[in-house]
């Protein structure tokens, strides 16, 4: 890494809800931690750009939590049903870009109707030109996808509604 991406990387750190990151390439480490890191919070995420790099999930939130009514409401305004009202959903634990696939010519990691299990990489989302496998935190069958692919996402955007029944 050139000393400008070390800069960037530290900057980025000090402006998200990141706790860690440790990079990994060779003989070449670096280990970044910001005041919030805790050892016991921190859940680690795979990247596809290259597989010796690790990326903490921020620690303030849960990736996945019970749908809250404004989150749960469908695209075209009709409104929360019952069914929605017990869905989980599947957050963006960083801010990037998000893709349903490992690369345009593979298939999607997963689709409606799918049945997914704790751990189950449901997408990536590109960082700083790092590309950060998102695993789910809940079992259960997809309902919707809430976000196009290929499209910038928020920390904590919600991505997928799963019915835990599934």
């Amino acid at each position: 890494m050139t000393h400008k991406e070390i800069k960037e990387l530290l900057k980025h750190v000090a402006d998200s809800d990141l706790t860690e990151v440790r990079i990994k390439n060779g003989d070449f480490e670096l280990t970044v931690r910001n005041a919030n890191y805790s050892k016991t919070k921190v859940a680690q995420t795979t990247m596809m750009a290259a597989p010796a790099m690790q990326v903490a999930s921020p620690a303030p939130a849960p990736a996945a939590k019970a749908a809250t009514p404004a989150a749960a409401q469908p695209a075209d305004g009709a409104g929360e049903t019952a069914e929605t009202s017990s869905l989980l959903e599947v957050k963006s634990p960083i801010v990037g870009t998000f893709y349903r696939s490992a690369s345009p010519d593979k298939p999607a990691f997963v689709s409606v109707g799918d049945t997914i299990s704790e751990g189950s990489v449901v997408c990536i989302v590109e960082a700083m030109k790092l590309f950060n496998e998102i695993e789910s935190e809940v079992a259960g069958k997809i309902v919707k996808v809430l976000v196009d692919d290929a499209t910038p996402v928020e920390y904590d955007q919600v991505l997928f509604l799963v019915d835990p029944k599934g």
